[in-house]
């Protein structure tokens, strides 16, 4: 995937997060793409109920899916997974 579309990509997921978890006070550009989404290091206050949430609505908005617990915690690290997992696994 070219660079200007993957951090197209990167802003699509971090605006579904926003969306999807109902966040306040946070913007786009206040999400790292390295950082953690759930975690010590994490701004959001995510927590296992957002998980399943955003699991959904990842699979929903890019037509890839997440079958197990231990997928969904190795994609939903961070941004950057996120984004690597959709590039890898989307359904043409």
């Amino acid at each position: 995937m070219e660079e200007k579309n993957l951090n197209d990509l990167k802003i699509e997921i971090k605006e579904l997060i926003i969306k999807t978890l109902n966040i306040q006070d946070i913007a786009v550009a206040d999400i790292d793409n390295e950082i953690p989404l759930f975690g010590g290091e994490n701004t959001l206050g995510l927590d296992s109920i957002d998980a399943i949430e955003l699991v959904m609505a990842v699979q929903r908005q890019f037509n890839v899916r997440i079958d197990d617990q231990n997928l969904a915690r190795e994609v939903l690290k961070n941004v950057n997974t996120i984004a690597d997992f959709i590039v890898n696994n989307k359904a043409v």
